[in-house]
């Protein structure tokens, strides 16, 4: 028997990860998750997600990203007898006034602001509120989309003059951002969707930290092979092993199952349990050793431990991660605010999907050996000669 939307929920499994980079001494950015079996009665529903990359002088970044995703929680779980997506806009201009209002009691303050993307998934459908160059996609089967406009000088640009990234002038700079949350007693929030769910969507939200130093391609490669806490600590190592000059933040979170509402959270994730512990654990656990010894012979090397160990961890375990069967549809979604998707990827796995991962592993062998680290060698290229025997199989 088909239950009502209101008896039944998504089951969503999630990670969210924030690191400071190689090249900021403070992290700016902020990010919260509020669950939905965390929802008290009388509270708006739904699973809400929240990145805010904060800018200003001194700490005012770092205040404005906490005080937004902070802010946008408390007003939206607040406002449950409206629309989610009005509800949602409300939170965030919200947040804007309160920020606002902090800058200009204090110089150090003044003018800071912060970008803020949040995302709804609701029983029915996902919901996006955006301002900023904060990014939130979609990966469905093997498509990557990314489901928020940048509010930067480039894409405004490109949106203009009807061209194309690769085609706007170098001399632009690529991190100027056109709306934020704080500096102005006023914002413009852009809302997206409703988009239906079904079982296996992945949804990443991100700071510019990620998305500056990690390819879509890539992006969409490793959510589509990778559990999200995998994915998460990869792409993390990804931005770092790359110079990461920002903090770089993200959520990963995967709709498992549709399910009644309050029923036992079993996730397709752990149906599949018997290969992951034959064939992508006991990978991991190799890496994590490897990590462990360089960790041991110096602290400083806890960056390219970690770097190799989710890289070369990964690229074992994606040819063999089956694709999941869609268990579920959710109903037809109605009409939809906002323009998205704005950029699509092809994620198709096939013999050219490890390329991604390969590339990795070797930047790592180059930063490693320009850098002079201290690396078991032997074991790296037992590791990597095992991952490419995995990729050789064709087994996607």
């Amino acid at each position: 028997m088909n239950r009502r939307p209101a008896e039944r929920e998504y089951c969503v499994e999630h990670a969210a990860l924030s690191d400071v980079g190689l090249c900021r001494s403070n992290n700016q950015d902020s990010l919260i998750v509020s669950p939905a079996d965390s929802v008290q009665p009388g509270q708006a529903p739904g699973h809400l997600l929240v990145v805010a990359d904060g800018m200003g002088a001194h700490a005012a970044g770092e205040v404005a990203s906490q005080m937004a995703v902070e802010i946008v929680l408390r007003v939206y779980r607040s406002l449950a007898n409206g629309k989610p997506a009005e509800a949602i806009r409300q939170a965030i201009t919200t947040a804007n006034s309160e920020i606002f209002a902090r800058g200009a009691q204090s110089d150090e303050l003044r003018g800071m602001g912060t970008t803020v993307s949040t995302l709804l998934l609701l029983p029915e459908e996902a919901i996006i509120a955006h301002v900023g160059d904060s990014r939130v996609y979609r990966l469905r089967g093997n498509d990557l989309e990314q489901l928020t406009f940048d509010h930067s000088l480039v894409w405004e640009i490109c949106d203009a003059e009807k061209v194309m990234e690769s085609e706007v002038p170098a001399f632009v700079p690529r991190n100027i951002i056109t709306r934020s949350v704080g500096p102005t007693s006023e914002v413009a929030v852009d809302l997206e969707g409703p988009f239906s769910l079904r079982t296996g969507d992945v949804f990443l939200l991100c700071s510019d930290g990620l998305s500056g130093q990690v390819e879509d391609e890539e992006m969409g490669t490793i959510l589509r092979c990778l559990d999200p806490e995998e994915a998460a600590k990869t792409l993390i190592a990804l931005a770092n092993l790359r110079g990461s000059p920002d903090n770089i933040t993200l959520i990963v979170a995967r709709v498992n199952r549709w399910q009644p509402a309050g029923a036992g959270r079993v996730s397709d994730h752990q149906a599949s349990a018997p290969l992951a512990r034959k064939v992508f654990w006991p990978m991991v656990t190799a890496a994590g050793l490897f990590a462990l010894g360089w960790l041991l012979s110096g602290p400083l090397l806890a960056i390219p431990a970690a770097v190799v160990g989710a890289v070369l961890a990964g690229l074992t375990a994606f040819v063999r991660n089956k694709r999941r069967t869609p268990l579920a549809t959710a109903p037809q979604e109605r009409q939809r605010l906002g323009k998205a998707p704005y950029t699509a990827c092809d994620c198709t796995l096939n013999e050219q999907s490890p390329r991604c991962l390969r590339k990795a592993v070797r930047e790592t062998r180059d930063v490693a050996i320009n850098r002079l680290w201290q690396v078991d060698w032997d074991h790296f290229e037992r590791l990597t000669g095992q991952a490419e025997l995995e990729a050789s199989k064709g087994d996607y």
